[in-house]
Parts: structure tokens; sequence; C-alpha cells
């Protein structure tokens, strides 16, 4: 009877959103697979503008708690006056050490969508957006001193080369690296548009898809988005009491594979082949999602954006 009642109250997710703000993506399908108890503790590890909280806020009770991550500091902006929800404006890879110091040691169930606010898009001086001039900045936390243009500066053509190679499936990542070394010494790149004009030369296809992908690779390099999400995924392990959730939305093909791999075998190391070796496999979570879940036709129409998104969920055994 309880979970018939929960499914009523997730028939129009839009209800629950700030008025003006977008519905984030897979909203309907990501509240519903994290099962939510009305008294339980929740964790919305990218808070941004606050969507998905609101969500999972009309599904918790009077003693239900939300703690709300985000290392962007424009996110607080997006905060409701609700006493259930605590903030934390930090990184989540930090998930561990944060609660523990707010007296949380378990949690009932962890959300994260791992995309790029569409505030952040549209704020010209992020520099997260090919659409507008602005200095190679990308960074979502403010404080840490490391910006896209550091890394155009200092990065050696190898380290280079991989960063967009793996990172932005640059076709031609190696040539791309050789004109950045070769040209930044000459040609001042710390904005976008100085960026764009000084690489035109080796842009390969539609622009704009050739400079997304590019600005996509430095974005994942300079907040380290990799890393982050193998911390959080290693901390959930600790934090996330048996039965609960935790629900990861990805918008990348290495952060969806991270996601699908932690989930089935509780680390990110890589199994030997040998037939002679004995593999044990910490059994850490059961998978929910045996494929990714992904937007419908409506969905779809509506956001462009979710296009790429994926939705795996699952529970700690």
């Amino acid at each position: 009877m309880a979970k018939d009642k929960q499914k009523e109250k997730l028939v129009d997710p839009a209800a629950a959103q700030p008025e003006g703000y977008h519905v984030p993506v897979l909203l309907h399908e990501t509240i519903a697979a994290l099962n939510i108890r009305p008294d339980g503790v929740y964790v919305d590890a990218t808070f941004g503008g606050g969507g998905h909280s609101a969500a999972i806020l009309t599904q918790l009770g009077a003693h239900g708690r939300l703690i709300a991550f985000d290392q962007d500091a424009d996110a607080a902006d997006n905060l409701p006056r609700d006493e259930r929800v605590l903030f934390i404006p930090q990184n989540f890879r930090h998930l561990k050490r944060f609660l523990r110091l707010h007296g949380i040691q378990k949690v009932d169930g962890i959300l994260a969508d791992l995309g790029v606010s569409s505030h952040q898009f549209d704020e010209a001086t992020r520099g997260f957006s090919i659409r507008f001039n602005a200095d190679m900045d990308m960074r979502m936390d403010r404080r840490q001193p490391v910006t896209a243009f550091d890394i155009l500066q200092t990065y050696t053509e190898l380290q280079l080369h991989k960063l967009f190679e793996k990172y932005g499936e640059v076709t031609n990542a190696k040539t791309l690296a050789k004109t950045i070394v070769e040209t930044r010494d000459r040609v001042s790149l710390k904005t976008i548009d100085a960026f764009k004009n000084a690489l035109r030369p080796v842009v390969k296809g539609n622009p704009n898809k050739y400079f997304a992908q590019v600005f996509q690779a430095l974005r994942i390099e300079v907040n380290q988005e990799l890393e982050a999400l193998k911390a959080l995924l290693e901390q959930a392990k600790e934090v996330v009491q048996p039965g609960g959730r935790i629900a990861v939305i990805t918008f990348h093909s290495l952060e969806d594979r991270l996601v699908k791999q932690f989930f089935r075998e509780g680390s990110f190391e890589e199994k030997d082949d040998n037939p002679f070796v004995q593999h044990t496999v910490e059994k850490v979570f059961t998978v929910i999602t045996r494929k990714p879940v992904t937007a419908g036709e409506e969905e779809l129409k509506r956001n462009t954006r979710s296009r790429s998104a994926k939705l795996r969920v699952a529970e700690r055994v």
C-alpha cells in the first residue's frame, strides 16, 4: 500500500520543480528507482538547480532528511527553505568526510546527476560554452586554482594528446595537441574566441561539434570528474546502508563504464583473463537496472540534452 501511494505522488514530477526551472533529466525514473522511505536520509550529490532535490522532498516525511552537495557556489541560491535540507558546499568526492562531520553514519540513498547544469552553460563568464567569449576557465568550484587555460599552457604535447583522445574522443587529437603546443608561445589562448581562432586550421567536420568535444575533454580534466566519480562510488559502499540505493545519471561513455563496472564488481580493478586465475568478487551491490534507463520520446522532444543521459541504479547488499 505504501509503495502504491508513493507511485501516485510521482505522477507529475514537474509539479515539484521551482517555478521557471527546467525539469531535470530522467527525473521520474530516478526518483522512482530510489524507492524513497518517508523517514529516510538521502543525498543529492549534485544539487545544481535543486530539481532532483525538490522531487525527493515530496517523497520525504517530516522526519526525513536530505543532504545536498554542490561545489558550485551559485547552487546555494536555489536552496529551498526547508528544515529537512542540509546543504554542503563541497565536491561529492568528500561525501563520507562531511557526512561524518555532521554526525551522519549511514544514508538510505544517493543520487548523482553528472551532467553540467544549464546555468553553468548559460553563464558566459564560466567558460563552459563555445557560444560565448570569456576566459578559458571551466572550473565548477572556483576556489580551485587550475583552469582550462592553465592546462593548455602547461601540459606536454603527449598529455594534451591523451586528454583530447580519451575524454573528448577527438579524431585528430594528436594534431590538435601539436598545434596547441606550437601556438601557445606565440598567441594567447586565454579566451574562448582566441582559442577557437587559433585552432580553426585543424578543425575536422562540424566546428561546433568539434569544439564541443574539445571543451568536454578540458572540462573533465579541469574538474577531475572521473576521479571524483570513483571516490563517490567507493565511499557509497561504506555510507549506503543495506537495502539503500544509489542512482547515477551519466552523459559520457567513460562515466557509464565506471558506474556499470563498479555496480557489478564492487571495484574498478580490471579482471585478469587468465582462466587459471580464480577471481573473488565482493558482492557489494545488487544491480537494479540490467540495462541503463534512457529518455523516452516525449522527454527527448522536450530536452535534447537527455539524448546522451543514462541512468544506472544499484542496491546495497
